[in-house]
């Protein structure tokens, strides 16, 4: 397929994106970063990661995005007293025919909102890893593949607040994306106040999407050109993150554990979702730059000597993007 017929391709199956982001924002006030990267996560199959204090809509914006797709949807509220087969489902034993038989838990829906995913303990976090990872999950010794489209968008508040736990590496790298969500601004949140500030619920979101468009779309996703001077600036952003020291002096005391092989790939094809939702058939340095937080904000560990002098990641960040040479 040339260039030209997959732009042409990507115009006709594109449609439902300017759709979803529409209707969405029947309900939410601002917040186009946080929309674009739910879109970016649906058209590369993988689960997104949102953070930020209590009350920015983070529950509201994945409601938004289930309700206007054609797509089944369940939501877990993660406390601590939640067990793993609240969430996966169990084996029932049934008299009468003197065996045990599966009942399914609400995992299996297309989405899954985990909100607050961080109140929960490590072995229900842990009890999702097979499912983001394989779309799968064991009961007994039977295997049952969850439903397609899969995707987990959890939300939690930052660490630092009372009664939460930290996300395990290994679950975190499951993540394709981690959303830091913000503050919005003075104008968003009058009209913030305007629409919300009343006793009647808000308003809802109809269906405009159905989950074989975004299908179609993933198959145009995967064709969309990266030249190879793209392809080597995404390799040295992550091999930047691995040995910092080479692009600046700075940073080598900072950065205890940089990005895995997982990171490029990711980097890679959300810069690819990217092209697609702006139109284009090819990716730009932009497109890398525009993903590089939200791919790698979790998959770097800093040292503690970066935490002592109050760096964070998206900092570190800046600087890795601000020196490694853009084609």
């Amino acid at each position: 397929m040339t260039t030209e017929e997959l732009q042409e391709r990507i115009a006709a199956t594109s449609g439902w994106i300017a759709a979803v982001k529409e209707e969405m924002g029947r309900v939410l006030v601002g917040q186009e970063g946080l929309v674009d990267r739910l879109i970016v996560g649906l058209l590369c199959n993988g689960h997104i990661l949102l953070e930020g204090v209590p009350g920015l809509a983070k529950t509201l914006a994945v409601k938004a995005l289930s309700g206007s797709l054609d797509a089944s949807f369940a939501r877990f509220q993660f406390t601590p007293d939640l067990l793993p087969a609240d969430l996966l489902g169990t084996m029932v034993y049934n008299p009468q025919e003197a065996k045990f038989s599966p009942k399914l838990g609400p995992i299996f829906n297309n989405l899954i909102l985990a909100d607050e995913i961080n109140r929960a303990p490590a072995k229900v976090q842990s009890a999702l890893l097979e499912a983001m990872q394989e779309k799968q999950v064991t009961l007994a010794d039977t295997t049952y593949r969850l439903p397609e489209p899969f995707l987990v968008l959890a939300t939690q508040n930052p660490i630092d607040q009372e009664g939460t736990y930290q996300l395990p590496e290994a679950q975190l790298d499951r993540f394709l994306l981690k959303v830091s969500v913000g503050y919005p601004t003075k104008g968003e949140e009058l009209e913030v106040l305007d629409r919300m500030a009343t006793s009647a619920p808000p308003y809802r979101t109809k269906t405009v999407a159905s989950p074989q468009q975004v299908a179609e779309s993933r198959s145009h996703v995967n064709q969309i050109y990266i030249d190879p001077a793209v392809r080597e600036y995404i390799v040295d952003l992550i091999r930047a993150t691995r040995q910092p020291a080479k692009i600046d002096a700075g940073l080598k005391h900072l950065i205890r554990s940089g990005a895995s092989p997982r990171g490029t790939i990711n980097l890679a094809l959300t810069a690819r979702a990217r092209a697609f939702s702006s139109g284009r058939a090819f990716v730009t340095p932009q497109d890398v730059k525009d993903m590089a937080h939200d791919v790698l904000r979790h998959r770097i560990l800093l040292s503690y000597e970066a935490e002592a002098e109050d760096i964070n990641t998206d900092q570190v960040l800046d600087r890795i993007l601000s020196k490694v040479a853009v084609p």
